[in-house]
């Protein structure tokens, strides 16, 4: 009986720990190497997705007309979305100096972010977003962008695996796709000294589209997930956005679906897919969406036609954005726009 009595008391203790080992805390338990998914299955768990944009990537919450809600991640998980992309600007809230401090009261921000996507059982994804200065000034801040990463990976290497990191939002600029691959690979090698075994979202150069997909190097890693952001026909997809020089003379551009615009589409994820495989990477579309000011039926066929395109390849993907100009939710009358939830959620 007293080496039941103690069998019983140590199986106890493992479960308590393993148990721990997946808490939701900042400071839960680390989970076993052997516990992680690998990269296939959490491309898997991103499943659909949105972007909860002009949010935390504002230069400072609420500028840009959006503070997240607890009910925002509530209606994304009612809706039926697996996940929530959650674009930060640490730039903004980090020192300029060495040793780069990222402010705490940001830090309690992203994981209240965090905790509330876990809370709805939503895979999140945090990246790098809006970082200026590294886009002008590679050289320059490069050692800031490290020390930024090195932080963020500690603070949150005892997160679940449900808690993806994505590199660095649609590197342009002077940080060149030679360059890019460079700080890629360094970034990683950061992370990977806190965090082995969690699943590490690469995009491309030139803004993240698939024009620079054959000059990406990936680093030697089994646990990435290639990005892409689609947003073709641009004509389209950003008529009257007020950010892009001469949109307005793209006002009143459709898309109708006609058998030429669905294999233009066709063909660019054809091309996604293919290097995919050859380079045994999943992948993840964490950007696509048309801007209100393009008529809403073209907006919802464009929507759907590529939702499901990327779906037919195994592509996750995240709807560009939930509650601003590209919208898919009204938070004046917080009710989802039916049209376009539909067109990414189709009912059963």
């Amino acid at each position: 009986m007293k080496k039941i009595a103690a069998f019983s008391i140590l199986f106890l203790f493992v479960f308590a720990f393993w148990t721990c080992s997946f808490s939701s805390k900042p400071d839960g338990g680390l989970p076993k190497l052997n516990d992680w998914p690998d990269a296939q299955t959490m491309n898997q768990k991103i499943g659909r997705g949105i972007n909860l944009g002009n949010a935390l990537d504002a230069p400072n919450e609420g500028d840009w007309g959006v503070v997240l809600q607890p009910g925002y991640f509530t209606a994304i998980a009612k809706a039926g979305f697996n996940s929530v992309r959650i674009p930060i600007r640490w730039s903004n809230h980090a020192k300029s100096t060495p040793p780069y401090t990222i402010e705490q009261t940001f830090f309690e921000r992203v994981d209240w972010a965090i905790n509330q996507a876990r809370k709805n059982n939503l895979t999140a994804i945090i990246n790098m977003h809006h970082y200026l200065e590294i886009f002008s000034e590679p050289q320059a801040q490069k050692e800031r962008f490290l020390a930024m990463w090195k932080q963020i990976a500690t603070r949150y290497q005892k997160q679940p695996a449900d808690l993806i990191f994505e590199i660095l939002n649609e590197p342009h600029d002077k940080l060149t796709p030679d360059l890019w691959n460079d700080y890629a690979a360094e970034a990683l090698q950061v992370i990977r000294e806190t965090n082995p075994r969690r699943a590490v979202i690469i995009g491309t150069a030139n803004w993240g589209g698939i024009g620079a997909l054959n000059q990406l190097q990936l680093p030697k890693d089994s646990l990435l997930i290639l990005t892409f952001h689609y947003y073709s026909p641009f004509h389209f997809t950003h008529q009257g956005a007020g950010w892009v020089d001469g949109s307005d003379a793209w006002l009143g551009t459709t898309w109708s679906g006609t058998m030429q615009e669905q294999q233009a589409i066709r063909k660019d994820f054809d091309t996604v897919n293919n290097w995919a495989i050859a380079h045994h990477i999943p992948v993840f579309m964490g950007e696509f969406g048309a801007y209100s000011k393009a008529d809403m039926d073209s907006r919802v066929r464009w929507t759907s036609f590529v939702a499901r395109e990327a779906e037919k390849r195994g592509f996750s993907w995240a709807y560009w954005e939930f509650c601003s100009g590209f919208g898919a939710y009204d938070p004046n009358t917080n009710q989802w726009r039916p049209e376009l939830l539909h067109a990414l959620i189709p009912e059963k």
